[in-house]
């Protein structure tokens, strides 16, 4: 993480071009290491410094391939066990607080390849193992989901893959641990389904609810329930028509309107996917282009066969989720790309980006820079070729989130770097520090001002 107080070391520590003898040099100091921290491959002589000046915090770290296995050896047999166990006790913890774990961890943490974690006497290990082992064989998740403790058996049952083979749904469904996971996702006769919804418990009806495998029965049961998440649900399947679909949705939209928390849950925050729209014929999934269900209308975005007329409508829906889904198709104009990035920028925790489109004029780029709203100006940020005057202008910007991409920059000048080196805000001048295009003179210089 960033140093609060020291940002220039902790920035330099994972400076990707900083040499040895500086990472040497930062390990001294607590800033320094939390950079150093961040980086995904560390010299032996690194991690000796780190080893002696760090504390387990850092020794939490040096695990695995980062390291070479000399360094494993040294610290399996470090005399400190705070050091020694540093990684081993992190993992063990996390165990133990049901925190999401990767496979490999466990089976280093452990020692024991995860074939064997599966029959750990830790029912906390075994459900560790069951939520991280994703692709596990069927004959692993059956011995899972027969395990005499019943978190082991939920963490078993949580996703569709693996899943529940047949044979062992109706044994599932009657498991209180599992059955509201399985709900959701496994085929039900008609008598599991009665079964189910005889049971009151809210959670269980909204689980059978999202079903994707409901028959136009079993949803015509669930039409009269007073709950919005079950009305939305409902909305999205395959098996309501136009009018029904369009009254639902009214329904929880005044409920929202009134204030429903519940409501607005049930309709921004569902992450069901009616699936089903994409494998139906073209002339069926195109009556939905007007349907009052934005995710109905995205999943039809997500089809890359329209006609034109399909995709001049989706590119002009109201929704912006819904404009930018169409925006993805191999063969958007670009004057449709640049249109909607200019007006509402991107989502850039979803890749690729809409400006690393094959078709997206990347010239247009630097024009951003103009731009009233600053998520839209930091796009600009994308071209590796911004002009100088350009990365000035975003320097001197008031939002520190540019200032910071920016000092990111890969065409940054030194003279650039020094300013952001100096700015007010911390993360600015940690991201300064550890651009690449930082002059090792200038690295030095920052030791020696921190006493290192």
């Amino acid at each position: 993480m960033t140093s609060l107080v020291h940002p220039q070391l902790s920035g330099l520590g994972r400076n990707p071009s900083a040499p040895r003898d500086v990472l040497v040099r930062l390990a001294t100091h607590q800033a320094g290491r939390a950079g150093i921290s961040r980086r995904e491959r560390l010299e032996d002589a690194v991690v000796d410094a780190l080893l002696t000046h760090g504390d387990r915090n850092t020794a939490e770290r040096l695990h695995g391939d980062r390291i070479s296995p000399e360094m494993c050896r040294r610290i399996a047999e470090h005399p400190d066990p705070a050091i020694r166990n540093a990684f081993s006790d992190f993992v063990r913890d996390a165990v133990d607080r049901r925190v999401q774990i990767g496979i490999d961890h466990l089976e280093e943490a452990y020692g024991r390849p995860r074939t064997m974690l599966a029959g750990a006497p830790s029912p906390s290990l075994r459900a560790a193992v069951a939520r991280a082992w994703h692709d596990r064989p069927l004959a692993v998740q059956a011995e899972l989901l027969a395990d005499p403790d019943p978190q082991v058996r939920a963490a078993a049952a949580e996703r569709r893959i693996p899943g529940v083979p047949p044979e062992w749904r109706e044994r599932c469904l009657a498991d209180p641990a599992v059955r509201t996971h399985v709900a959701r996702y496994v085929p039900l006769t008609p008598e599991q389904f009665a079964e189910l919804m005889g049971h009151d418990e809210e959670e269980l009806r909204q689980a059978v609810a999202g079903n994707p495998h409901l028959s136009a029965e079993m949803v015509a049961h669930l039409l009269g329930i007073d709950d919005p998440h079950v009305r939305v649900a409902v909305a999205r399947s395959r098996h309501v028509d136009a009018e029904t679909r369009e009254r639902l949705y009214a329904l929880v939209e005044a409920e929202r309107a009134a204030g429903s928390i519940e409501a607005e849950v049930a309709l921004n925050w569902n992450p069901a996917e009616p699936d089903w729209l994409r494998e139906d014929p073209l002339d069926e999934r195109m009556t939905y282009l007007d349907c009052p269900c934005t995710t109905l209308r995205r999943v039809l975005a997500s089809c890359h066969d329209l006609p034109e007329e399909a995709w001049r409508r989706l590119d002009n829906d109201p929704e912006l989720a819904v404009r930018r889904v169409a925006a993805r198709r191999p063969d958007a104009p670009p004057e449709v790309l640049e249109r909607l990035v200019r007006a509402h920028g991107d989502v850039l925790h979803v890749r690729p980006l809409l400006v690393d489109h094959p078709n997206f004029p990347r010239a247009a780029l630097r024009t951003f820079v103009d731009e009233p709203s600053p998520h839209v100006r930091h796009l600009a940020l994308q071209d590796p070729e911004l002009p100088l005057p350009r990365l000035q202008q975003l320097a001197a910007a008031a939002e520190p989130f540019l200032r910071c991409g920016v000092a990111c920059h890969p065409a940054v000048t030194d003279a650039l770097l020094e300013r952001l080196l100096g700015d007010p805000d911390r993360q600015v001048v940690d991201a300064a520090a550890a651009n690449a295009a930082l002059r090792p003179t200038r690295m030095y210089r920052i030791l020696t001002t921190a006493g290192l």
